[in-house]
């Protein structure tokens, strides 16, 4: 699998991350076990996780594994924080609970996620600061934040001489938003950009073309919400192009939309999970794709301008798109938009 820089940084990620949002929840620790080292096998490297991930558990099941299974050194470790507000206190006691959850003095990634606007900028970038120096986190970033709410951060950032070095959000061929203005600022401030959601919630897999799966999350109380705002009318339009790619293509849906994430201009790595070993592997076989100039485009061409969702009742669920307003403990979703965050629900977060 072939590496990238994470922006002006020196540090260097797998262009497919193995997301964990799933673990301590849907997927155990032994079955946890083997996607880690099938990843790992197939080259991968970046493995992101949350503090909000199975309660916890997540970043617990990868401190046994790390460097028990994996050596620590086969691995990029990077952590989300979620949840807490953006005050540096609460900042750093989430981040040393989850050095405490995955064993290690140090992960290679923090990212802080939601934008407060009731607290001063400084309180995070305080934190973040703090996490570098200490070296609790070789490398910083944001999580959920809009173009102006990064690029204020990076800039405070690099005056202080510790730069951030990626933001992650949520894009996919059903969610271009990022394009309008955040993939400029991501340059700009030479951030690398990690791409979560990259089948658009499971709905550029096709399970979706002709019902509702009984065992999808679609099914799913709890998760029909999350799935639902991908499934209206323009996005079953560009499911059934991504389906009709595949088909010419000889290969998988979901090989089509994660290629064609991880090879847009300015992304580092599409960050994608799995509830078992057939999902993970279906996500792995996108490295071997390589999207043809006239599939890109027609791809590109179906998709132009989508930002989510052509539904009002789920536009408020426009998850990873940032908002002025406050997303302290509980009181919004990423980037400070849309439901509450739930940390009882993976999903709320970045895979």
């Amino acid at each position: 699998m072939q590496n990238r820089r994470l922006g002006s940084s020196g540090l260097t990620v797998s262009r497919l991350g193995l997301g964990t949002m799933t673990w301590g929840r849907d997927t155990d620790a032994d079955a946890a076990a083997g996607q880690l080292e099938s990843f790992v096998r197939a080259g991968g490297t970046l493995v992101d996780t949350s503090n909000v991930y199975g309660d916890g558990d997540a970043e617990s099941i990868i401190g046994t594994l790390v460097p028990d299974v994996i050596p620590r050194s086969n691995v990029v470790l990077a952590t989300t924080t979620v949840g807490v507000g953006s005050g540096r206190g609460r900042l750093l006691s989430e981040l040393d609970a989850s050095l405490r959850r995955l064993a290690t003095d140090t992960v290679d990634l923090w990212q802080v996620h939601g934008f407060d606007a009731t607290m001063p900028i400084e309180e995070t970038c305080s934190a973040l600061q703090t996490a570098m120096s200490s070296g609790r986190a070789a490398y910083v970033g944001v999580s959920g934040h809009n173009a102006w709410q990064t690029a204020s951060i990076a800039t405070w950032m690099r005056a202080q001489g510790l730069p951030l070095a990626a933001v992650e959000i949520e894009y996919s061929l059903l969610d271009r938003s990022p394009e309008n203005e955040l993939f400029d600022a991501a340059a700009v401030h030479r951030l690398g950009v990690l791409a979560w959601a990259p089948l658009g919630r499971g709905v550029l897999t096709g399970k979706y073309r002709h019902g509702t799966p009984a065992d999808s999350r679609g099914a799913s109380p709890h998760y029909a919400r999350y799935v639902g705002r991908h499934r209206t009318a323009t996005a079953a339009r560009i499911v059934e192009a991504v389906a009709t790619a595949a088909d010419g293509l000889g290969t998988s849906p979901l090989a089509v939309a994660c290629a064609w994430v991880r090879d847009r201009p300015g992304v580092t790595s599409a960050v994608v999970g799995a509830k078992d070993p057939a999902q993970l592997m279906g996500s792995l076989a996108a490295e071997e794709v390589s999207l043809p100039p006239e599939i890109r485009s027609a791809l590109d061409d179906v998709s132009a301008g989508f930002a989510g969702t052509d539904d009002p009742d789920h536009a408020a669920d426009r998850l990873g798109a940032g908002s002025a307003g406050s997303a302290g403990a509980g009181s919004a979703g990423p980037g400070g938009a849309g439901p509450a965050v739930d940390a009882d629900d993976p999903d709320d977060t970045p895979s």
